[in-house]
């Protein structure tokens, strides 16, 4: 168990850490001068059982609270310390608040330099406490009278057994989750290089484990750790909620600072947008720029989260303004890329960095910048704080039409994708190949895509029934745009596998769609396909080809209609009917001359092709038609996903 401890400066929260303990927290010369605590101190007891109880000793200053809140921010038990000469002063009402806001639980209370005062001022002492207390997660708990100063107190013996007592009565946390810690401090050790102290939040990192990819985020640079001190005592792995040192190999001490994290690779996407419910502490007068009191569109805020301190701005979701003593979700807008995730606690100080006003828990770390009040972002938001409050991923997907793929539930859960179990209705979707993620994705929802699919490319039969069908970059951006083309490619294998989509070399088309040939339209296309071969880049029209071999000119039309719908041949403009091979060819000028610095344009192609320029026109108008280029004021711009551009296979010959 980890203690922190809170309240007044000068109320004696050092002087009771070093009587609980035997360590003199205050390690800074300035401290020892001042007599006052400016930095986090550290100090360990160690317990029957085995374990380690470990203490966090914060500053009492109210210009030093965001040195308090880096502390605070991992701890599971909050020991407020009130002086009983003093009673509850500001810093007091302002630590436990900002215990309560970053979801601490437990805790107690301790009275100190009960031997300063009489019996009137130790009960308006216990009075205020009370007072003070109500409603917190200190309400009802113990307190305990104490003159920490001297050996031998009783007071600071039954605390000293309290807080024993529920160390061994906590239980084990889980560790199964990604590793992650907050830095809090940085150094270097001779002989040991650079060190970096903090709390584990979740997960287990073990010493020279070199499969592990641990980061420095939000940097993103690779770390080693050649070694741990767990508790204060050198340890093979670091759990969530031990207070740990890691030892790291190759990096300079002055490439990491308080508020990076150590953590698995899979924990953060660091983002500027991040989704959080967030309330406002009551009784906050406005201040002249109204930074204290209400907050509105791009509030500005001081946020501490983890053991780091961030400039944000509020955007308040789920009303226009939040008021002192209102609860809501707002978008906290940052200016610089930061960490988080679902759950994490936070607290929020005014413009000035002078006042605690409010705090929360974070919904999405990774929020987006627009359409941030739309109806699905707050259904999303309300999902999200379903599975906070204890619910399994369904109302996630709920909301996830295209599911959750590996990566985003890492970071939404904290947990290896691997230990997660689909909820029941859901499904997990494994990529083409080993690497490619899965998806765990609704039954109900890709349903819902499938048909969607096929809706879309029966339309697409219904206004281009000569075509063969788009390919599948095509009818991903007609069907769902934003679907990931992973799991497009899975959704296609799935409906072919399922025969409810079927595939002509690189064109899909709905089962009914395909074009058969008679024996006589089979000898007459092995006639005109080389004709068409033959005209390379200007081949016969319908009229031509009709003529050359005697036939209706009717009956050509309809012919080549069909080869088209077979993937044979591509139609340019009405009658004009390109072999495919030549389309290729005329796909890879295409391709090349979207390489050079003037760009693929009409002046360009009908140059590299020695076409005229109408010419020219309708086959750069062709491509961007099916999907292969778009048009950008004169020039013509490669879409990478095309058909032509991925060199899929050709159709089956006809012969």
């Amino acid at each position: 168990m980890i203690v922190g401890t809170a309240g007044h400066i000068d109320h004696g929260k050092t002087t009771l850490v070093r009587a609980l303990t035997g360590v003199d927290t205050d390690r800074l010369k300035e401290e020892k001068a001042r007599g006052i605590s400016i930095e986090l101190g550290y100090a360990y007891t160690p317990l029957d059982n085995g374990d380690v109880l470990g203490f966090i000793d914060v500053p009492g200053h109210e210009k030093l609270v965001h040195t308090m809140a880096a502390g605070a921010s991992g701890i599971d038990f909050g020991l407020l310390v009130v002086a009983a000469d003093d009673g509850v002063m500001p810093q007091t009402r302002e630590h436990l608040a900002i215990l309560s806001l970053l979801g601490v639980a437990r805790g107690a209370v301790a009275l100190t330099k009960a031997d300063r005062a009489d019996a009137a001022q130790l009960a308006a002492a216990r009075d205020g406490i009370a007072a003070l207390t109500a409603g917190t997660f200190l309400d009802g708990a113990p307190v305990f009278e104490l003159c920490a100063a001297q050996a031998g107190d009783a007071g600071t013996e039954r605390l000293r057994r309290h807080l024993h007592e529920a160390a061994q009565a906590l239980g084990q946390r889980r560790d199964d989750g990604l590793f992650r810690l907050a830095v809090d401090r940085v150094f270097t050790l001779a002989g040991h290089g650079t060190v970096v102290t903090g709390t584990a939040h979740a997960g287990l990192a073990r010493a020279g484990d070199e499969s592990a990819d641990l980061r420095l985020m939000p940097a993103g640079e690779r770390l080693r750790v050649r070694g741990i001190h767990a508790q204060n005592r050198p340890s093979e792995t670091g759990a969530a909620g031990q207070r740990c040192a890691l030892n790291l190999a190759g990096i300079d001490k002055n490439a990491i600072a308080r508020g990076d994290w150590v953590a698995d690779a899979r924990c953060f996407l660091p983002s500027r947008h991040v989704d959080v419910e967030l309330t406002l502490l009551p009784g906050g007068e406005a201040d002249a720029a109204g930074a204290a009191g209400t907050v509105r569109a791009w509030t500005p805020l001081h946020v501490h989260i983890g053991a780091a301190r961030h400039l944000a701005h509020a955007v308040p979701l789920s009303a226009e303004t939040l008021a002192p003593g209102q609860s809501g979700w707002a978008q906290l807008v940052f200016d610089a890329p930061v960490c988080a995730m679902p759950g994490d606690r936070y607290i929020v100080r005014n413009a000035q960095a002078t006042r605690t006003v409010g705090g929360g828990r974070v919904l999405d770390p990774n929020a987006p910048d627009r359409k941030r009040r739309a109806p699905a972002r707050l259904q999303w938001l309300r999902a999200l704080a379903a599975m906070l409050d204890g619910a399994d991923l369904a109302p996630l997907l709920e909301q996830a039409t295209l599911g959750l793929d590996e990566a985003a539930l890492q970071r939404l859960t904290g947990r290896d994708a691997r230990a997660l179990a689909a909820p029941a209705g859901a499904r997990w979707l494994a990529g083409r190949t080993p690497q490619a993620p899965r998806t765990l994705i609704l039954a109900a929802q890709w349903d819902a895509l499938r048909a969607k699919a096929e809706q879309a490319l029966a339309a697409f039969h219904q206004a281009a029934p000569d075509e063969p069908g788009p390919d599948g970059a095509r009818l991903r951006r007609m069907a769902l745009p934003a679907m990931p083309d992973a799991l497009w490619q899975v959704l296609l294998d799935d409906l072919q596998a399922q025969g409810r989509i079927a595939r002509n070399g690189p064109w899909l088309h709905l089962p009914g769609h395909a074009a058969t040939l008679s024996d006589d339209e089979t000898a007459l296309a092995g006639a005109l396909l080389p004709l068409l071969a033959e005209g390379r880049y200007d081949p016969p029209w319908v009229r031509d080809l009709a003529r050359l071999r005697g036939e209706p000119e009717e009956r050509v039309r309809l012919l080549l209609r069909k080869l088209l719908r077979r993937g044979e041949v591509a139609q340019v403009v009405k009658d004009l009917f390109y072999h495919r091979d030549r389309v290729r060819e005329l796909a890879t000028l295409a391709r090349g001359l979207a390489a050079a610095p003037a760009g693929l344009n009409a002046a360009a192609f009908r140059d590299a092709t020695g076409l005229g320029r109408k010419r020219a026109i309708q086959i750069l108008e062709f491509f961007d038609r099916v999907g292969y280029t778009r048009r950008v004021r004169d020039n013509h711009v490669l879409r990478g996903e095309s058909a032509y551009a991925l060199g899929q296979a050709a159709a089956e010959p006809v012969s």
